[in-house]
Parts: C-alpha cells; structure tokens; sequence
C-alpha cells in the first residue's frame, strides 16, 4: 500500500500536473503507514508512539530522505505551494483536534483534590523555564530570528514553549507503571494541567500578538481582558451550555454519530470565539475539550470514537508533517549544534529545577520532588504542536522550529526511563492505601457508577416514594435523573404542575441528602411522550439510561407484579429497581425514615441490590440491616455460616465505604421468606431492599422469596433487578455483564 501511494504520488509529481488530489492522497496514507509501523516499534520500546511518527516525518524529510535520495523526497513532498498547502490544511484542522482531545484528558477534579502541590509545582515549573526561554530569545543572535523586529513576540513564545510539558506522554507513563492513582503520579498529572493551561493562554495570546503589525499594549489589554471573559463564562454558564447541548443531540438525534457532530460544532464555535478575541484559535479547541470532558453523558464513548479518527489519521499527519518541516542536517554547523545543546539544556534544567523546588516547597518529600522533576521534562507532542503553530504565524524561524522539534524528541524519549526510576523508589504512604482501596471498591461497585436514571412514578404513595429514592441516589453521587411521568392528572390539576411537582420531589431529596462528595444541584429533567407508557420507555431507554426507578400503584397482585407493571419493565431491558411503597410509606412516603433490611446471599445480584439499598438508607440518614439465612437441615452447617459471615464481612465494607454502620444477622431457618419476615420485625426495619434477577415467562417475576414478600410483607419494598441478559446498554459505560443468581 505504501509503495502503491509512493509510486502513484512520484507519477503525478513527476508529471508536474500541479496541485492534485492524488498527490494529498498518496502523502496521507504515506504517512499513516510509516507512522503506524515506527510508533509500534516505538511503544515496543517503552517510547511514546508519538514519536514514531515524528520520526516518520524525520526520515521521509529532507533530514534524512532528502540527504540519501533528494530526488524521491521532491516527488514525494513536492515544494509546490498549492500542494503544500492541502496538507498543510488537514493539519491544521488536526491540531484543533489534538488539542480538543487534550482538554477531554484534563481533570480538572485532579487539580482541586492535590491543588497545593499541583499548583507550587505548576508555578515555580513554568515560572524558572520561561525566565530562562524568553532570557535566550532576547539574547539569540539575529539569525535565527524570523523577525528580529519582533525579538519579543519571540522571547514570549520561546519562554512558554519551554516551559510546559506533555500531559499525554506524562500520563502514559505513569499509568503504564502503575502510577496513575497514587498521589505522586496524581500530582504530577495535575502539575502537567495546569502547565499546559496556564501556557495554551500565554501561547494564544502571545500568538494574538504577533498578528499584530506592530506591538499596542491597547491590543495586549483588550486580548488579556477578552480571554479571562471567555474563560469566565466557558467554566460557568458555557459548562451548562455545553451539557445541554450535549444532552439534547444524544436525546433526539436518531442519525449517524450526532454527538460527534455537537461536539466538533462545539470545539469550532468556540476556536472562532477566541479567534474574534484576538488570541489563537487553540484556546477555544483546548477549552471546548475541558467542558467536554466533564459533561456526564456518554463522554467515555465520544473519547473512543474521537480517539479512533484522530490516532488513525490526524496524528500521524500531523506529526509526519512537522518532522517533514524539520531539517535536522543544519545541525552540522557547529554553531546550530552548541545553540541546540543549550536549548536542550536550558529547557531540561529549567524545568526539573523548578519543579523540584516547587514540590518540595508544596509539602511533597525529597524523593517525590525528584519523580516529579523528572515527569514535567517531557514535551512531547505539546512542543511539536506549539512549535508547528509557532512555523506557521512566523513567530520561529525555520532553523529555530528545527532546534525545538529536535529538543522535543530528546527531552521526551529521555522522560521515560528517568520517571521509571524515580518512581521506582517511592514507598507507598498509609493514606494513599486506603484511597486506593476505595477507587478500587468505586471502579467495581454499581452506585458510584451510575451516570443517568429515568424514573417512571405516577401520583400515589409509591410514586412518591421511588421519586424520593431517585434523588437521594442521584444526590449522593451527582446523576442526571430524567422522569418520564405517567401521571394522570387529578381533578383541578394540571399535568404540568403535577410533572413539576415530580421534579421538586426528587431535587427536595437530592439537596437533603447525606453525602460527602460536594455534589452539584442535580440536574432533573421531565419528558413526556404522547404513545403510549411502554412504547414511551422503549423510546426513551434508547438514550442510555444505567437504572430505571418504577414507583406503579399498584404494584403486586397475587403474590406477583401487576400486568401493567409487567409491560413497562419489558420495555426496557437495562438494570431496574421496583418500589412498592407499604406501611408508614403510604401515609408519609416523604418524610417517613428508611431503615433498610437487605437479604444477601454472596453472589453479584444479592451485593448489588445491598449497595443501592445502603446507599439510599445512608443518603436518607436511616440504617442498613444485612441478613444472611442458612438452612438448618444442610450439610456442613458450620462451613455455611462461616461462608454466610465471610459475604456479611463484605457487605460491611461496602457500608464502610458509603460511610454507614451495616448491622449484620445470620439467621437459621428452612423458607428464607420466613427469616426475612421475622427479621423485619424484631429490627423494626420499613423497608425490604434485595438484589433479584428476571425470571422468564411472560409476567414480571424475581422468584418464589420476592413473590413471598409481595404476598405477605407489610413493609415497604425495593427490588434491584440487573440488566436483562442480551441487552446493549447505549450510556458510556457500553455493555453491562448481566449477573446471574446463584
């Protein structure tokens, strides 16, 4: 393929047809292909495959090609302007992308969790190497000026170039040793952060004013002043703005990848907003992709069909290009070669001097300042970017791009092997055991990864009461919740106020519920359908839902789910939870306590009905009961109450991490509906809360205990049913493995 676009592009080239398609087509695929083979043998070499495909470009460029066979790198890249400028336009575009994809990366919940050492190290890593870089500029001969008039521009944007790093080869290094969780390698991706947003907003308005003829502090002012109001209003309303936007592409475009779509309409708007304030259009790409990032609706899958056009074709064009830009063959002039070597050197210890200083001044120990010395050095594909940017406005020479590019390439292939040692050193602290141990027991527990909940409640006590348990889970770990009212208006009463009045119960219970995670107002929207209730939850659950809350009066009928209820559940087939509101619930389903009795038996249903259970009773300021039965008729009863113990065992961490004492029972007795019975009694327990799974047939049916408890319970019930076996979940989380009861 490779030779087939080489020769093809010679043939046009040599022809001397001019500009042509076939020509931009054979360089494209050129490129893929060398890039995709080096950046492997990169990655195999433990290097960032990045700079494969720097070096891609290095070697089809007059660096390397151009020296051994002049002739075959002009038909290949020909120097033809028109032609030039087709690539130079999808590269373009890719750093837009690029930098969109650098923004959805930024955590910005990262920066706040270690902000004191993050933002030393971040302060005194920027602030030493810019004093260095815009030192250099104002020094550097004449030469390697693009305009020596403009020495300033120049110092500006040489001192950020040296002074940020690469957030993408940080991370993947420290995630590839296993680093990414612990609080040194969460520091230094937060130091990486705010590195590149303190420098994208140097960059872009350094940028801004070397479009200027001449340098206005007028001009300066207006592009400082319009920047902090863009970035005001991006992290404020323009948040909001983008969820939303976000949210009604995903709920009523029915075409192909829409979201996609919304999102680089949302990365072009705001590039040309920051473009009419007077500052670089990468700003508003690197910002766009922030407010991206930490919208709550299918990110994770927006991050993979983006991911997969950009590393396929936008990297590796890009970065082909900018090694193609670069001619390594002038550092055979001394001179440029000693001028490269202090570049090298400045930027390198610049860097890790003030980034050692400002995490050691941060509170961080002597050893972790050294590792995070050595992770900020890296620039990776952040410096390629800046210094392509730099080429194309004139802001850098075509000598002076070539000296970044090749510090770029040593500093990062030299990053690696460096952190790898620093780290390597790092005992772990007792705190950071335990935070792991929680990120560990949130990566696989089912309520701290629920994102988006549709309700469907009418008006009675269980309506009221699962519109309640909605927004204390939603509360609790910030969802979206949508309610897809099936409410039929009461005598006097408008349908509009009586949805209203769905919403406010559920931000009521949100607002007031018990959690230490400094959630957000949570946002509840009301959606109604003209079809009917099943077909309406068949249509809605298309959107991606992780639970669904269904408060129906009523609910049983002869020990079983009523048929209406039995149509709505078999219209969506993602995890649901049934709410059957009895006793003191009937009378006050939104001030009673809720003090849950959670029947387990050890296997992934029984812990996921016992988390949502202990999560909404510690949301609801109630208690948590775990029972266990065993049979007192079975063979080796001491090894099953042992075995009934070890699963309570667990259900009490899960209680520990949600913050609340989980009271623990095993209970002996032959009919585990009888045990529960009797339990709910002597605990004084008013809810019934247990994970079940779908039986077949045509009616609804969780088995003969749930059927027990609807027939004969007295108090209120909750039943946490997973996903339906086969079925394809559309929310980011992709495809949810339905558990099976044991």
């Amino acid at each position: 393929m490779a030779a087939l676009a080489c020769s093809t592009a010679s043939a046009w080239a040599a022809e001397g047809r001019g500009p042509s398609e076939g020509i931009l087509i054979g360089q494209v695929v050129l490129l893929i292909v060398a890039g995709r083979l080096l950046g492997e043998a990169m990655l195999r070499m433990g290097q960032p495959a990045i700079m494969g495909q720097l070096m891609a470009g290095l070697l089809l460029g007059p660096s390397v090609l151009g020296v051994l066979w002049p002739d075959a790198q002009h038909f290949l890249f020909p120097k033809d302007p028109a032609q030039k400028a087709m690539l130079d336009g999808l590269s373009q575009f890719g750093i837009l992308l690029l930098l969109l994809l650098t923004g959805m990366e930024t955590e910005l919940g990262l920066v706040r969790a270690v902000r004191r050492a993050a933002f030393s190290a971040s302060v005194a890593g920027v602030t030493l190497p810019f004093i260095c870089g815009f030192a250099l500029g104002q020094v550097m001969p004449e030469f390697l000026l693009p305009h020596p008039e403009k020495r300033l521009v120049t110092s500006l944007f040489l001192g950020t170039a040296l002074s940020i790093s690469s957030v993408k080869i940080v991370a993947s290094v420290v995630r590839d040793m296993g680093f990414l969780r612990r609080n040194i390698g969460q520091v230094i991706l937060a130091s990486a952060v705010v590195d590149d947003t303190i420098g994208w907003i140097i960059i872009a308005i350094t940028l801004g004013l070397a479009g200027q003829e001449s340098l206005s502090w007028m001009h300066v002012t207006q592009s400082v002043i319009g920047t902090l109001l863009f970035l005001a209003f991006s992290f404020t309303l323009g948040r909001r703005v983008v969820f939303k936007i976000i949210q009604f592409t995903n709920d009523h475009f029915r075409g192909e990848a829409p979201v996609i779509a919304a999102i680089l309409v949302i990365m072009g708007g705001a590039a040309l907003i920051t473009n009419l304030i007077g500052v670089h259009t990468v700003l508003g790409a690197f910002v766009a992709g922030i407010l991206v990032g930490e919208s709550p609706i299918l990110t994770e899958e927006i991050d993979k069909q983006l991911r997969g056009i950009v590393a396929g074709l936008f990297m590796p064009v890009f970065f082909g290009l900018a090694g193609l830009s670069a001619d390594l063959t002038i550092l055979s002039n001394l001179e440029l070669a000693l001028l490269t070597a202090g570049l090298i050197a400045i930027a390198s210890v610049g860097k890790a001097a003030g980034a050692f200083a400002g995490g050691y001044f941060g509170g961080l120990t002597g050893r972790e300042s050294l590792a995070l010395a050595s992770g900020m050095n890296a620039r990776g594909s952040t410096e390629v970017i800046v210094a392509t940017i730099g080429l194309s406005m004139g802001v850098l020479s075509q000598n002076l791009f070539t000296m970044i590019v090749a510090m770029a390439l040593i500093t990062t292939m030299s990053m690696p092997p460096t952190l790898r040692w620093a780290l390597r050193r790092l005992p772990m602290r007792r705190e950071e055991v335990k935070r792991l141990e929680r990120e560990e027991f949130e990566a696989k527990a089912f309520v701290p990864n629920l994102e988006r909940l549709l309700v469907v409640a009418d008006r009675s006590a269980t309506g009221k009461l699962a519109l309640r348990m909605a927004g204390l889970l939603a509360g609790s770990c910030g969802m979206t919740v949508t309610v897809l009212s099936q409410t039929r208006a009461q005598d006097g009463e408008e349908k509009g106020a009586a949805d209203s009045d769905a919403a406010d119960i559920i931000r009521a219970a949100a607002e007031g519920a018990e959690t230490d995670k400094g959630v957000d107002k949570v946002d509840v929207i009301t959606r109604r359908h003209d079809s009917a209730l099943p077909d309406a939850i068949a249509e809605e659950a298309r959107r991606g839902y992780d639970l669904m809350i269904v408060g129906i009066h009523p609910a049983a009928a002869r020990g079983g789910f009523t048929a209406d209820l039995s149509k709505l559940a078999a219209a969506f087939e993602g995890s649901m939870m049934i709410v059957d509101a009895r006793s003191d619930h009937q009378t006050d389903p939104l001030g009673a306590k809720l003090d849950f009795l959670t029947p387990v038996t050890g296997n992934e249903t029984s812990r996921r009905g016992a988390e949502v259970a202990i999560a909404i009773a510690r949301a609801a300021k109630g208690s948590a009961t775990a029972l266990s039965v065993i049979n007192p008729e079975t063979r080796n009863r001491g090894l099953r109450k042992r075995e009934a113990e070890s699963v309570l065992e667990e259900i009490t961490k899960v209680g520990t991490h949600h913050k609340i004492k989980v009271n623990t029972l095993v209970r002996a007795e032959r009919n585990a509906e009888d045990a529960i019975l009797h339990v709910v009694k002597r605990t004084k327990s008013n809810v019934v809360g247990m994970g079940v799974s779908r039986r077949p047939g045509e009616g609804l049916a969780f088995g003969h205990v749930a059927g027990a408890l609807l027939e004969e319970a007295e108090t209120s019930l909750v039943f946490v049913a997973p996903q339906s076996s086969g079925a394809v979940k559309s929310s980011s989380k992709g495809p949810e493995k339905a558990a099976t009861e044991s």
